[in-house]
């Protein structure tokens, strides 16, 4: 019975973990918006999730392996500094709107996806917070 009621909070405690580290990467996307030549990156939540949960490795390939050791080339030197860098799940966004600089931030994208990912992050938040008050009801007998 515990067993199955700390599984879940695992469960939601990493994808409160995944939340933060997307909104971190989309914070920092918003913030070399100017900045020539950057390259906006995103992270896939649903293989990050399966991932971290265990539930099998995300995609394969040569593509997907020059996104995973984080560069855009075999001779670039990997990004260092995040816990997700090294996954599969970080990746480099699509440009849908092509600049002069070379910078790919779509700025109306990412707000977007930084408030989606800021009410997810609060609605994981909320769940975890009703999981623990009624754990704690049933521990007193309420």
């Amino acid at each position: 019975m515990l067993a199955n009621l700390t599984a879940r909070l695992d469960f939601h405690s990493q994808a409160l973990v995944l939340r933060a580290e997307r909104q971190r990467i989309i914070a920092s996307n918003i913030a070399n918006a100017d900045t020539p030549g950057y390259v906006a990156r995103d992270l896939n939540f649903k293989d990050a999730m399966n991932q971290a949960s265990g539930a099998g490795m995300s995609l394969g390939g040569s593509a997907q392996a020059k996104a995973s050791s984080g560069t855009s080339h075999a001779r670039h030197i990997p990004l260092s500094g995040s816990g997700l860098s090294g996954s599969s799940s970080l990746a480099y966004t699509v440009q849908t709107q092509p600049s002069v600089d070379g910078n790919s931030v779509d700025l109306d994208r990412e707000r977007a996806n930084f408030v989606d990912n800021s009410v997810r992050y609060e609605a994981t938040l909320r769940f975890i917070n009703g999981s623990a008050k009624g754990i704690l009801s049933a521990i007193q007998g309420q």
